[in-house]
């Protein structure tokens, strides 16, 4: 089911992925995190990072999950973003928020963000949205802070040795847990 368009991009149209969006969703992650295609945008891990950052069963994976949902975001048809939302009890997590790198840098992003909160708010009830960024990423964080998430200094391991990750560029990875109220 869409949702009503953005008022900032009244073009896109907000819905649910389904199974058969699974291979242009792998292809959008890809191209925005990993490899040559991903330096065209500025949320890039080709310096981090080499392999993959999903596959289709991880895809598959949050679109089947009873508490998970792929928010797909649609343009003229094409898809140019997505990001995954998981109630997880009083918070929901966002995670895998790809947009397409040609299209970063214009408020797209944020765009986004802002509708996975207002669902999160208004669908799940919770009052708190969690995230995980490598923390490395300090352009990447700075970002998130910029629309209100704040670092916690709580991190956990990167899961180095598991492939389906990624491919560790450095030894010093890990995740950073930041924290927006969503009131």
């Amino acid at each position: 089911m869409a949702s009503p368009v953005s008022p900032e991009f009244p073009a896109l149209v907000f819905r649910d992925a389904t199974d058969a969006d699974v291979d242009a969703l792998v292809a959008l992650v890809e191209s925005a995190y990993r490899g040559d295609a991903s330096r065209a945008g500025w949320t890039t891990e080709a310096d981090i990072l080499d392999g993959q950052r999903t596959d289709p069963e991880g895809v598959l994976e949050i679109i089947k999950s009873p508490d998970s949902r792929l928010l797909t975001v649609e343009r003229d048809g094409e898809i140019v973003a997505c990001c995954q939302l998981e109630h997880r009890g009083d918070h929901a997590y966002f995670g895998m928020f790809a947009v397409r790198p040609g299209l970063q840098g214009g408020g797209l992003g944020k765009a986004v963000m802002a509708e996975a909160e207002r669902q999160a708010r208004e669908i799940w009830g919770v009052r708190e949205m969690h995230m995980t960024v490598i923390s490395v990423r300090e352009d990447l964080i700075a970002w998130y802070e910029r629309r209100g998430y704040r670092r916690t200094g709580r991190t956990s391991p990167f899961p180095y040795g598991d492939e389906r990750f990624g491919i560790p560029l450095r030894d010093d990875l890990r995740f950073e847990l930041l924290v927006k109220p969503l009131v």
